[in-house]
């Protein structure tokens, strides 16, 4: 009995992953937007911030959302190919 309530509260404190937020840039596919992150860093040698921009995949069921939206996209278990985050 012991083993069962120890596997249960590993499953209510498992993380969930990756948790980043971003622009929609694109929603032209069927259930699925591209969001761009953009993240603000500093240069290694020569001390300047730079903003890096990268690109996700991510599961938009029924496709709410469109074109300059702000979201939060998590991590999860790939979807296909390309695709393994998924809007909160």
């Amino acid at each position: 009995m012991e083993k069962t309530s120890q596997a249960q509260k590993n499953m209510n404190t498992q993380s969930q992953g990756k948790q980043l937020t971003g622009v929609v840039v694109s929603n032209k596919m069927k259930d699925t937007v591209v969001v761009e992150v953009s993240r603000f860093v500093k240069h290694p040698k020569y001390g300047k911030f730079i903003s890096h921009d990268k690109k996700f995949k991510a599961h938009d069921a029924g496709n709410t959302k469109s074109i300059g939206d702000t979201v939060i996209i998590e991590e999860c278990a790939p979807i296909s190919k390309d695709k393994h985050f998924r809007i909160i």
